[in-house]
């Protein structure tokens, strides 16, 4: 049993499933969306169901394994906030692009992501290595996601 029980377990997995639930009603893939050109290497959309429930497990198990290794209450907080800015910022990404159609926006918005993401990594690694590493993976996609947008921008742009 960790010392904080399952709490910690029960939150970081509700608030996951919640993220990736409004994610998911915030991506609409419609017209507008399907008539963007792609770059040749962007993966069938089907991945992206896959590739993002993979990672918003990792980002639970993540956020479970800083909480249980943080040494102080203030750790915990700036985990839990750090935790919470991220998820905000991944919603944001989500929303800008597909809600306000508004690549060239979101993709700005998703360098604060990507840098949010590395805050995580550094400052839970400083207790808990494998927290760092199960974001690891997270940092990998959105950098990815990154150069899909951008690719979608020069594809496609101007927006606005």
């Amino acid at each position: 049993m960790t010392r904080a029980g399952f709490f910690p377990i029960v939150i970081a997995g509700s608030l996951a499933l919640v993220t990736a639930v409004v994610g998911g009603s915030i991506t609409v893939l419609d017209e507008w969306y399907y008539s963007l050109q792609q770059p040749a290497w962007a993966p069938p959309d089907y991945m992206f169901g896959v590739i993002w429930t993979a990672i918003f497990a990792m980002i639970a198990v993540a956020g479970v394994l800083a909480w249980e290794k943080a040494p102080t209450r203030r750790d915990v907080e700036v985990t839990l906030g750090l935790f919470a800015l991220n998820g905000f910022l991944n919603l944001g990404w989500s929303f800008l692009f597909f809600r306000l159609q508004r690549p060239d926006i979101a993709f700005y918005e998703l360098i604060a992501l990507w840098l949010s993401i590395l805050v995580l990594i550094l400052f839970c690694g400083r207790f808990s290595k494998w927290s760092s590493v199960l974001l690891v993976p997270y940092l990998v996609w959105v950098t990815i996601a990154g150069a899909l947008n951008y690719q979608v921008l020069q594809l496609n742009g101007p927006f606005g």
